[in-house]
């Protein structure tokens, strides 16, 4: 079953929705991180499309470790179990500012949204090598979603 598209303006705006129901103090279902890191964690994703060189892209070697170890379990639609591992670059250990990062995120979903799928379609990922739009879709997806529901939204 195909995963809602993050593409589409209602699926955007849903996920928009469920973070404005966020508050500084919205406590985790699960896990070791703060809603303020929560949203940094999340930012990351985007970050690593729209900001290049923000985080350095991994080496050859750790490429292919990815791509076969860790691409599907990102790429498909297969949800994430609670408390998986995650890469460091998406650990926040740091205090966040709510309000900053919350708007990040936002800005990131729409802008997504708006550029649309076409933009995504054999884009190159970070991680894990071209991707195709479906790819995008559900890495961006499920990992807002597990997130989301994680802080009860």
């Amino acid at each position: 079953m195909a995963l809602p598209s993050i593409f589409t303006r209602e699926v955007s705006e849903g996920f928009i929705d469920r973070i404005n129901k966020l508050t500084p103090q919205t406590a985790a279902q699960w896990g070791k991180m703060n809603v303020s890191q929560m949203l940094a964690h999340c930012n990351v994703s985007y970050e690593m499309v729209y900001e290049p060189g923000k985080h350095p892209a991994p080496n050859a070697f750790m490429k292919l470790i990815l791509k076969l170890l860790v691409k599907n379990k990102v790429v498909t639609e297969v949800p994430y179990k609670r408390n998986g591992p995650t890469a460091p670059a998406f650990i926040i250990k740091s205090d966040k500012d709510f309000e900053v990062e919350k708007a990040r995120l936002i800005s990131y979903i729409r802008k997504t949204q708006e550029l649309g799928e076409s933009e995504f379609n054999g884009r190159m990922s970070h991680s894990f090598g071209a991707l195709s739009a479906d790819e995008w879709n559900n890495m961006f997806y499920k990992h807002l979603n597990h997130h989301l529901t994680q802080f009860g939204v």
